[in-house]
């Protein structure tokens, strides 16, 4: 099993770019098409835990599915806001790299940043 996990869109270009960025440092991670298999609340959690952050550091605000839930104003806990990145995978940042060992995470934006995990 691979010590790192990508939730990746491969339609994205920063995404693309974060996935081969590992591969090139001899990372072959596991790849998570996030949009293709949600992550549960659950590990949309975990996933903001990694990353040290709140779960609304993590969304994709210029999605319309952002404004369409009129999330600018959410005043509900991480856990509602980590159920409703469960329901529309679309708000969730990418690329989203986890370490396994110690559960560290990097968003890959620039893809560089992925680096300070290897």
């Amino acid at each position: 099993m691979s010590q790192f996990t990508i939730y990746h869109n491969p339609r994205c270009s920063k995404s693309r770019q974060t996935l081969q960025l590992l591969q090139d440092n001899g990372v072959e991670p596991r790849v998570i098409e996030y949009l293709k298999t949600p992550p549960s609340a659950a590990d949309v959690l975990s996933i903001a835990a990694s990353l040290e952050q709140p779960v609304s550091a993590i969304l994709r605000t210029k999605e319309d599915e952002y404004k369409q839930l009129n999330l600018a104003s959410f005043t509900g806990d991480d856990a509602a806001l980590a159920a409703l990145v469960a329901e529309y995978p679309k708000l969730l940042e990418r690329p989203i790299v986890v370490r396994h060992s110690d559960q560290a995470a990097r968003i890959g934006r620039p893809p560089e940043l992925v680096l300070e995990l290897l």
